[in-house]
């Protein structure tokens, strides 16, 4: 147990703000249509703070450490770095984190986006189906995530990129991260393997089966599991965002 310590002790601080796309491949342009990249804007000067996705017409799902203020959303997208003729970009009117999330714990991280207005439907641009409450991601189960950040050579990724990651053992996740909570999270990622979701993959969706069960939270830099918000948890929580405001 002391030696557990010691070495948690000298690993870096679990990012709080971005958790790589490591051992990925590119996306075939508009197979995810449902990502989003979240840009945030301030005195002329505007930068990427994460990603997310289309849940409605005129709501974005990503993750609520990813708050920032004057937040736009950028959809259909491939290269994110070019003004491309399927984009659209929608300036966000509202922000709605989950009430009870914790920066200090990093728990309930999870946060909706109200688009000014509803995007355009359209083969770019589609909604990604949500889990059931009941639904359970089991561990050994593969899935994938997606992103637009940063990769081996440390640059940010032009174009989106994506990687099939396993779901792990709750005890994974438990053993590394003293606040890990299997009601509401996910531990993703086989830390056998190099593949990996990090820096930039922020608030981009965990897909299962063609549902998005979890949301990228944090975790250590370039190192296996991750934790990924669970959506089921959340799930009555997000319709009832989404049906009332």
């Amino acid at each position: 147990m002391l030696l557990l310590l010691l070495i948690l002790l000298a690993l870096p601080l679990p990012s709080r703000t971005f958790i790589v796309i490591k051992g990925g491949t590119e996306a075939t342009p508009h197979s995810r249509p449902y990502m989003a990249s979240i840009t945030a804007s301030e005195n002329n000067h505007s930068w990427k703070a994460c990603g997310g996705f289309l849940v409605r017409e005129d709501y974005v799902l990503t993750a609520a450490h990813c708050y920032e203020r004057n937040m736009t959303v950028t959809l259909g997208a491939h290269n994110i770095q070019k003004k491309e003729n399927m984009q659209q970009v929608i300036p966000v009117l509202q922000a709605f984190p989950h009430p009870e999330f914790s920066r200090d714990l990093i728990l309930n991280d999870i946060m909706l986006l109200k688009l000014k207005h509803k995007a355009q439907l359209n083969t770019a641009v589609k909604t990604i189906a949500l889990p059931q409450s009941q639904d359970w991601v089991r561990p050994e189960q593969v899935c994938s995530v997606a992103g637009w950040g940063l990769t081996e050579s440390g640059s940010s990724s032009a174009t989106l990129k994506e990687v099939d990651l396993e779901v792990q053992n709750k005890q994974e996740c438990k053993q590394i991260f003293s606040h890990y909570d299997d009601t509401t999270q996910l531990c993703v990622g086989n830390p056998l393997y190099t593949k990996d979701a990090g820096m930039g993959d922020s608030g981009g969706p965990l897909v299962c089966n063609n549902v998005a069960q979890g949301i990228v939270s944090y975790g250590y830099k370039n190192k296996p599991p991750k934790v990924f918000t669970r959506i089921s948890s959340f799930v009555l929580w997000i319709h009832r965002i989404m049906n009332t405001s």
